[in-house]
């Protein structure tokens, strides 16, 4: 178990640092696939971000996830300052890991500074919807692990809280935003390369470990359900390679199907949707086999009407060592991009943001019809489990 935790954090890192450079002008190398061609994703090498832009705080840190945030935002410029959270094991290894940050000795000690602009946070995810209200009412910026919120009631408060005070909510997709191969298959789509996009499959399994998880993550109440919570990244993606402004949930259902002891539970799900911009399904799962060397076989197909992308986020099974594996298959080539040297944006976006009241990282809006889709998929799906 011991080395699936060290593989799931050493995959975290590697997708997560920066690498400078930015398909611009790809060059072909030899490759051990035969036919399939390899194109070197890289470019301009891109200035060093000037380090405190802003000064960024982060409260609550319930998953792993909060290390990747405030690495993003460290590339963007970001400063982290001060942070808090309940649990004294969580701030000790928070502590070990930025020495130079001040605990905070509670909530309103960070929500009080005037010199913080932004609050980062991957709490209890019930929790999360709540605490970023109160971060937009304290005058600040919010960025919050995904599900950003569990309840269409959160989202409806969110929605009005953020209108009044023009503040960011903003949700780290980190399987988009800080996934190398999933930002260039972002360009090659707005480049046309393979037409006009009809479908995305967004694939999101999982391995549970159950021994290492927290009692909160086995209660639907506090995770919000599957769907609300690791098919987030999906939804996500939906939309941002679909490019659809206006969508539907044509069916979903969820199910806890293997794991009666925890009956609050849920350990599988997948949605059908329908939107201006295209279709799309999407499957999650908490089945990873332990023979698999990493935590999940993430994939993500985008088909286009002259060809498709297919991304193996995670894992080539049987393939090429390591993650972000995209392929692109249309009518001229079957091509192989390495994306190692592909920019991950998203941190100095969202500092410019914050600084230039922009929306260069993510739209408000796109933001939370993202979570809207996946929150009505959650609490209308039909129960699997149940065949009547």
């Amino acid at each position: 178990m011991r080395n699936q935790q060290d593989n799931r954090r050493d995959f975290l890192r590697n997708s997560l640092y920066s690498a400078a450079g930015l398909a611009m002008f790809p060059q072909l190398t030899p490759n051990a696939y035969g036919s399939i061609k390899t194109e070197i994703a890289d470019g301009p090498v891109f200035a060093p971000v000037p380090a405190s832009r802003i000064k960024f705080a982060v409260i609550g840190m319930n998953h792993g996830h909060i290390y990747g945030q405030v690495e993003a935002v460290t590339r963007g410029g970001g400063e982290l300052v001060s942070f808090f959270a309940k649990e004294p094991d969580l701030t000790a290894a928070f502590a070990k890991r930025y020495p130079n940050a001040k605990q905070a000795k509670s909530e309103a000690e960070i929500l009080d500074d005037k010199s913080i602009q932004l609050v980062l946070s991957s709490g209890i995810p019930d929790e999360r919807g709540p605490l970023g209200v109160r971060v937009m009412k304290a005058g600040k910026d919010y960025m919050v692990d995904k599900p950003g919120l569990t309840t269409l009631e959160q989202l409806a408060e969110v929605r009005k809280v953020q209108k009044e005070t023009k503040r960011i909510y903003s949700i780290m997709y980190s399987e988009r935003l800080e996934n190398r191969a999933t930002v260039k298959a972002g360009e090659l789509v707005k480049q046309g390369i393979i037409g006009k996009v009809v479908q995305t499959i967004g694939l999101g399994p999982h391995r549970m470990s159950a021994n290492t998880r927290p009692e909160w993550f086995f209660d639907k109440k506090r995770f919000g359900g599957i769907i609300c919570d690791i098919a987030s990244h999906q939804f996500d993606q939906y939309l941002f390679f679909t490019n659809s402004t206006k969508a539907q949930v044509v069916a979903s259902q969820v199910g806890n199907v293997n794991h009666p002891q925890y009956p609050k539970f849920e350990d599988f799900g997948d949605a059908m949707l329908r939107g201006n911009g295209g279709s799309g399904y999407i499957r999650v799962d908490w089945f990873t086999p332990d023979g698999l060397k990493t935590w999940g076989d993430g994939r993500l197909t985008v088909l286009g009407t002259e060809g498709f992308i297919e991304i193996r986020k995670n894992i080539d099974i049987g393939g090429r060592e390591g993650g972000n594996h995209l392929f692109v298959v249309n009518n001229k080539e079957t091509t192989y991009v390495d994306c190692s040297q592909v920019e991950l944006p998203y941190g100095r976006q969202l500092v410019d943001d914050v600084l230039n009241r922009t929306e260069t990282a993510m739209s408000q809006e796109y933001c939370f019809l993202a979570t809207e889709l996946c929150l009505k998929a959650q609490k209308n799906a039909q129960n699997v489990s149940v065949i009547s």
